[in-house]
């Protein structure tokens, strides 16, 4: 799974953290352990402590935490929290001058916003302690 590194990195980080959920990470263990740089961890896990996934202890003794139980935690929650889409469905500040190409976008981002929804609620099924 590696076409969105940051979906990957998240996962992968909270599906280790749903095995000791009370164990405090740092950004340099995940980092290691992920094979990447700790200012990238921190970045993709702020936006997982925004959503309310994770929280984070500054200080010495401090890292991340899972701020939720393993089972409470779904995939399309950390998918929603990267705010990141796989389905592209382009832009719709495009305003294409040909009424053909016009009709064509249109459909077409309704077929690719119907897609993302299902990949939503198909992720929703299963959550971190599942994996």
């Amino acid at each position: 799974m590696k076409r969105n590194s940051r979906l990957s990195l998240a996962l992968h980080t909270l599906s280790h953290m749903a095995g000791e959920p009370d164990r405090v990470r740092t950004s340099t263990e995940i980092a290691d352990h992920a094979g990447t740089n700790p200012v990238v961890v921190r970045r993709v896990l702020g936006k997982l402590r925004a959503a309310g996934l994770l929280t984070s202890e500054k200080g010495h003794a401090g890292g991340w935490r899972l701020a939720r139980v393993p089972s409470e935690i779904t995939l399309a929650d950390v998918y929603l929290a990267l705010d990141e889409r796989l389905v592209a469905s382009g832009s719709e500040d495009e305003a294409p001058t040909c009424s053909v190409e016009h009709a064509l976008q249109k459909r077409v981002r309704g077929v690719l916003e119907e897609i993302e929804q299902s990949l939503v609620e198909r992720l929703s099924e299963t959550s971190i302690k599942e994996v």
